[in-house]
C-alpha cells in the first residue's frame, strides 16, 4: 500500500496510474480510528474497482466549537495495518496544512441547502458544511469513479449525493449498509466512550427503531404518535433524544400520501455519547398516510 501525506505526491501517483491505463478508482473517505464498518466500505470498493484509495483526515471543519476535535482518537498506525490487510492500494493521510494551507486564506465553505438543515444539522449547524467542503476537495484531488459512504450517517449520505449531483462531479456515490454488533448496535468510533452500562443500553436505539418500523408495516399511519412513543421509550431508558423522526427516505421531507420509501432516523445521547441510527423500509403506496 502506498502512503502519501502530501497532495502533490498523491496526484503524481494517480497520474502515473492513469498514464498507462484507465483504471476504475474507488474512494473511501474516513477520519481514521477505523473499525469493521470502515473496512466494510473498503471491501465494497475493492470488489468493484481496480484501484482503492482511502483517506484518513480528521477534518476540523466538521467539528462544532464545543465538540471533541482535540480528543478524537488518532490511530494512524493501526489504521495503516487494517487498510493494508484489506488490500487498499493508496492511503492519503494529510496534515491540516496540506488541505487547508493557511486558515486565514482558506475562506470557502460548501453548503448544500435543504438537506443540511434539520436533524443533525440543528444541533451541529456547521457540520455538513465541513463535510461538503472536504468531500468536494477530496473528489477534486482524487477524481474517483466511485465513492463509498456508510448509511448509518444517512443525512450525510444524502448531502454528499446532492453535492455530487449539483456540482456535476461525476462520481458514483455508493451507500453501504451499516455494520452492527450482534446486539444490533451500529459500529461507531464514538462507541469507545460508552461505559459498561451504556454498552448494555445503547442497542435499545436500533431495537426501538425496528419496533416502530414494524408498527408502520402492520398498518399504523399515525406517524406523530409513533415518533412520540419512540422518544418516550428511549427517554425512559435514560437516553436524551435529540430527534426521532419518520420521513421520506429519498429526501428526508415529511411524508405525503403516495410516499412508499420510509426512514425512521434518530439521534440520542447516553453516557454523554451521541449515537445516531436509522431504519429504512418500503410500504405499499396504496396505503394511506
Amino acid at each position: 500500500m502506498q502512503i502519501y501525506k502530501k497532495k502533490t505526491d498523491l496526484k503524481a501517483s494517480l497520474k502515473k496510474y492513469r498514464t498507462y491505463d484507465s483504471p476504475k478508482i474507488g474512494f473511501v473517505p474516513t477520519m481514521g480510528n477505523l473499525h469493521q464498518g470502515h473496512i466494510k466500505l473498503v471491501n465494497a470498493a475493492r470488489a468493484q474497482n481496480d484501484i482503492v484509495v482511502c483517506s484518513v483526515f480528521i477534518n476540523p471543519l466538521q467539528f462544532e466549537a464545543h465538540e471533541d476535535l482535540d480528543i478524537y482518537p488518532r490511530t494512524l498506525d493501526e489504521d495503516i495495518e487494517k487498510l493494508s490487510a484489506s488490500q487498499c492500494d493508496i492511503l492519503y493521510a494529510p496534515t491540516n496544512i496540506d488541505l487547508y494551507p493557511e486558515s486565514a486564506s482558506f475562506q470557502t465553505r460548501v453548503h448544500v441547502s435543504g438537506l443540511s438543515e434539520g436533524f443533525c444539522g440543528n444541533s451541529r449547524p456547521q457540520h455538513f458544511n465541513g463535510v461538503a467542503t472536504i468531500v468536494a476537495k477530496l473528489f477534486n484531488l482524487i477524481g474517483p469513479d466511485t465513492a463509498y459512504f456508510g448509511l448509518k450517517d444517512y443525512q450525510q449520505f444524502l448531502v454528499v449525493k446532492q453535492l455530487n449531483l449539483d456540482l456535476e462531479l461525476g462520481v458514483e456515490i455508493v451507500g453501504v449498509e451499516t455494520f452492527r454488533e450482534i446486539t444490533g448496535l451500529a459500529l461507531s468510533s464514538r462507541n469507545r466512550y460508552l461505559n459498561k452500562s451504556g454498552i448494555k443500553r445503547a442497542p435499545l436505539l436500533f431495537q426501538t427503531l425496528k419496533n416502530l418500523s414494524e408498527e408502520i408495516l402492520k398498518g399504523n399511519r399515525n406517524y406523530s404518535e409513533i415518533e412520540k412513543k419512540g422518544s418516550e421509550i428511549l427517554g425512559n431508558a435514560d437516553f436524551t433524544v435529540d430527534y426521532l423522526a419518520i420521513r421520506n427516505a429519498l429526501d428526508l421531507k415529511p411524508l405525503v400520501k403516495d410516499d412508499s420509501e420510509i426512514i425512521i432516523l434518530a439521534a440520542a445521547t447516553i453516557n454523554k455519547t451521541r449515537l445516531i441510527d436509522n431504519v429504512r423500509f418500503s410500504i405499499s403506496n396504496n396505503l394511506s398516510v
